[in-house]
């Protein structure tokens, strides 16, 4: 059943108090369970400064209700979701270059990511020209998770833990990392990680801190890390070009505006989080393991490879993967 935020009136056509808009609502969609930190941090934000500035009116459908996580694209491509979150590795296949938010490059916060990812994933930006516009979308608003941890149904005592584990995985550099660590990548999106706990299909994850309690997987865990770097995860919503290009250039500034607003707004309440949930875990029976320093300094120097392997890769496809990779770090520096 949909659920409808934010109706500031049935007229969405405003007078002279704000800029004109279309007479449609706007429909947005994700996958994102109800109460999720993301879509509350993130979205919530952005719909209420739209809605206080033009009264514009959002049917929002969470937690999957206009289809699966992999399909966001696709859906806010063809219009069945004016604005669609888009889990990057979710659609590697269509995306790749944008898993360059999941490298396990030097960000150690979600601010961080989130505002070097953006620099490049903004209209005019690196990212942007080379898929977004490509594929006749852009990016409105974008959330870079603080470094990945691994969460284990198996006891996790250092890097020889992980060999031979069915790892959830989302694809692209994940996998990557994965591979190295000794692992079997399992390639899933994040609303079915609990059942594939639950049955055995995988035996560990890579998430942040903060989607494990949304997701409800404490009872499925017994182990984790922390302080180390799996990557991390980038989390987009979306606008096709088509139903950008329909809005009156008012309507698109106030978009612009309150999407930039809502990236600060989303990696400050994500860093607060990580915290607190890291404790509400532990409280529940997670055990957090301290890795041996050597092998610490061996994970962080295999993580390093990473980058390297799959601009190398990205390359050979005849994508801008180095370039990419190199607007991203340069991002990340300022």
């Amino acid at each position: 059943m949909r659920t409808t935020a934010f109706v500031a009136g049935a007229a969405l056509i405003l007078t002279a108090a704000g800029p004109a808009l279309s007479a449609e609502s706007i429909r947005v969609a994700d996958s994102f369970p109800v109460g999720h930190y993301i879509a509350e941090n993130l979205l919530k934000p952005f719909m209420d400064e739209v809605t206080e500035k033009t009264g514009t009116e959002f049917e929002y459908f969470p937690a999957q209700q206009l289809g699966k996580a992999k399909d966001m694209l696709n859906l806010t491509q063809t219009g069945v979701a004016d604005i669609g979150y888009v889990g990057a590795s979710y659609v590697s296949d269509k995306l790749p270059l944008s898993s360059v938010g999941e490298l396990p490059e030097a960000f150690t916060t979600a601010c961080e990511g989130t505002m070097a990812f953006w620099e490049i994933a903004k209209p005019g930006g690196v990212l942007d020209q080379a898929e977004y516009a490509p594929n006749g979308v852009r990016v409105l608003m974008v959330l870079v998770l603080s470094p990945y941890q691994m969460f284990s149904t198996k006891e996790i005592t250092g890097l020889d833990s992980f060999k031979g584990l069915k790892i959830r995985s989302t694809g692209g550099a994940k996998e990557i990392a994965i591979n190295k660590l000794g692992g079997v990548p399992v390639q899933m999106a994040a609303p079915e990680a609990r059942e594939a706990l639950s049955r055995g299909t995988v035996d560990a994850i890579v998430f942040p801190y903060s989607s494990v309690l949304p997701y409800d997987l404490t009872p499925h865990l017994s182990y984790a890390t922390h302080g180390l770097n799996f990557g991390s995860f980038v989390a987009t919503y979306m606008i096709s070009e088509a139903k950008w290009n329909a809005l009156s250039p008012e309507m698109q500034a106030v978009l612009s505006d309150a999407g930039e607003n809502a990236n600060r707004t989303a990696c400050e309440a994500a860093e607060r989080l990580a915290g607190e949930d890291k404790a509400t875990i532990a409280a529940g029976g997670v055990e957090f393991v301290d890795f041996p320093e050597a092998d610490a300094e061996k994970l962080e120097a295999m993580m390093a490879e990473v980058s390297a392997e799959w601009a190398a890769e990205q390359d050979g496809f005849g994508r801008p993967g180095t370039d990419v990779l190199n607007a991203f770090r340069d991002a990340l520096k300022k």
